[in-house]
């Protein structure tokens, strides 16, 4: 009494892995089909079995599964060719123990899947390891992108470009391997030149499958753009190809995280809302989507987002960053543990490692800091991998380290007013470099006339050397194009320090009704209320003993907790 295979097959056919594996237990054991006799038959079950296993997600059981299919397919008779191809013709798919002794199980697949199953517990030497065994001649699209990834991942940089260049020769529409090789500093026209040519049929179809094919080349070259640090470039691109393709999610996306990265920050949350107008459940981005909410202290829109994506799928890395984001301003260890998490589950998630640089600095941890920003820069160093790591140096008075990362920025991205500035911050720090910094701040004012980082550097510059009256000027002239609360923040700060208190008193109340949760604005005006009323804001608070008990009371709960 033997189970009919073809039960199987339909169970997994039809998604039932959980019956599947059950039915496979059955499959496998049946005392009808033994090693001995019929290797074939046994190896044939065994991978059924790891199918509904994998499926299930159970990925040691199917490893141990597919590893006894290939020793016993290797245990069966080997038949030529011609043989094979006859027996096959005359046989039927029985499971009886006298069909004829041929394996039809394909050892590379199974060979896939083992490897399949190690990606998918982060085991990627051994899944390298195994996909190695399988001759390159006969692997196929699916192989060849696992082969770009692993190898990619144990930076085996020239491996990955030939396995993702094999991939565009047989599909050149697969993105992944488009973005991959970009990163990997392949050039758009080595990359354009894999496409597969179509055959001429006459001018027309020329002419069409040209006009087809056009997009992809754009999109080939914004990457590349991206990759290489041209963000004008790449955004240029991909809003060539939006006007063909309106609404397009994945575009959307791609322009909202560049964006997000150069620090078009009401772009960027135009276009992260614009996504989830169109679909409500993408997580992709919406890590970046959660930093930029936080930036403009929009808390009541950041609750939303980190609900809504908790409520989707709360295994993916972006959640964890977005949490991170959340939870920064009550408890920065928590914050932190996210952050980390994050990367656990990715280790190629660069928000992750952004977002724990960030942590670690406001935490005065500018060591390790450095170390995450690191980490960041050696997935794909971008502008705030940069701009991370110039902080972190300076934090630590590391000035030559400091100066080095900001001309390597300022290398990469030489059409960048951030790079530029990243030099001046870096010259600002010391008393000797300010006449540098005054130069480079106004080289990315020139470059960028509408960047407000430059323009309030450069007004903190004034301050310190006490040309207060040069900081107004400036500030009150892109006050005019620019409703923005940093600006009044620094104007405020500017003209209290030349006690012009109610010009500072209208600059912060201005401040607080664009951001209600700018911090440095609600501590600024305290600070100046008490100036008005005569009180010496630095003063300590009268009700010593209340203060007393207040710290009794939080040294008690912190012994409880």
């Amino acid at each position: 009494m033997d189970v009919p295979k073809d039960y199987m097959t339909t169970l997994l056919d039809h998604g039932l892995f959980a019956s599947a594996q059950m039915l496979g237990c059955f499959l496998v054991s049946s005392s009808s089909i033994s090693l001995e006799t019929s290797p074939h038959l046994k190896a044939e079950n065994l991978v059924l079995l790891g199918d509904a296993l994998f499926r299930e997600k159970e990925y040691r059981r199917a490893i141990h599964t597919y590893k006894q299919a290939l020793h016993c397919h290797r245990l069966t008779p080997k038949q030529n060719a011609s043989a094979v191809r006859s027996s096959l013709s005359a046989s039927t798919r029985s499971s009886s123990p006298n069909s004829f002794n041929i394996s039809t199980i394909n050892e590379n697949e199974v060979k896939f899947k083992i490897a399949s199953s190690h990606c998918a517990l982060n085991e990627n030497r051994a899944a390298l390891l195994e996909m190695e065994g399988v001759p390159s001649k006969a692997r196929n699209l699916q192989m060849n992108l696992m082969m770009g990834k692993l190898y990619r991942n144990s930076r085996h940089t020239r491996a990955a470009i030939t396995s993702y260049k094999e991939c565009l020769r047989h599909c050149p529409c697969i993105i992944e391997a488009i973005i991959a090789l970009a990163e990997l500093g392949v050039a758009a026209k080595d990359i354009i030149s894999l496409f597969p040519q179509t055959p001429t049929r006459g001018a027309r179809s020329t002419f069409d499958h040209f006009d087809s094919s056009r997009w992809l080349q754009r999109y080939v070259e914004a990457q590349c753009c991206i990759a290489s640090n041209d963000y004008k470039g790449g955004l240029e691109f991909f809003a060539e190809i939006l006007r063909r393709f309106p609404n397009n999610i994945h575009i959307l996306l791609e322009m909202a995280k560049v964006e997000a990265i150069i620090g078009k920050t009401e772009e960027a949350i135009t276009n992260f809302e614009k996504v989830r107008s169109i679909d409500p459940y993408v997580i992709t981005y919406m890590d970046e989507y959660a930093m930029l909410l936080k930036l403009k202290s929009d808390y009541s829109k950041l609750n939303k987002l980190v609900h809504d994506l908790l409520n989707i799928d709360p295994t993916r890395p972006e959640i964890f960053v977005a949490l991170s984001v959340l939870w920064e301003r009550k408890d920065e260890r928590g914050a932190l543990s996210y952050s980390e998490k994050s990367i656990r589950i990715d280790e190629r998630h660069i928000p992750g490692y952004i977002m724990k640089g960030n942590l670690f600095l406001s935490m005065n941890r500018p060591e390790a800091a450095v170390v995450a920003f690191r980490g960041a820069q050696e997935l794909r160093p971008d502008l705030r991998s940069y701009q991370g790591l110039v902080r972190s140096y300076l934090a630590i008075s590391k000035i030559k380290e400091a100066l080095h990362a900001a001309r390597e920025a300022m290398k990469a991205m030489p059409q960048s007013a951030k790079a530029l500035k990243l030099v001046g911050d870096v010259h600002a720090s010391n008393t000797t470099g300010r006449e540098k910094a005054k130069k480079f701040y106004e080289s990315a004012l020139r470059l960028e006339p509408g960047y407000l980082g430059a323009a309030l550097a450069l007004a903190e510059l004034h301050v310190i050397e006490g040309r207060n009256g040069d900081a107004v000027s400036l500030l009150e002239r892109y006050l005019k194009d620019w409703a923005d609360d940093s600006l009044h923040v620094k104007l405020a700060q500017v003209f209290a320090a030349t006690n012009m208190l109610q010009d500072a008193l209208s600059h912060y109340q201005a401040a607080l009704r664009i951001n209600p949760q700018n911090e440095a604005a609600k501590k600024g005006l305290e600070r100046l209320e008490k100036q008005l009323k005569g009180v010496d804001p630095d003063a300590p608070e009268e009700d010593e003993d209340n203060d007393v008990e207040d710290a009794d009371a939080d040294q008690e709960e912190a012994e409880l907790l």
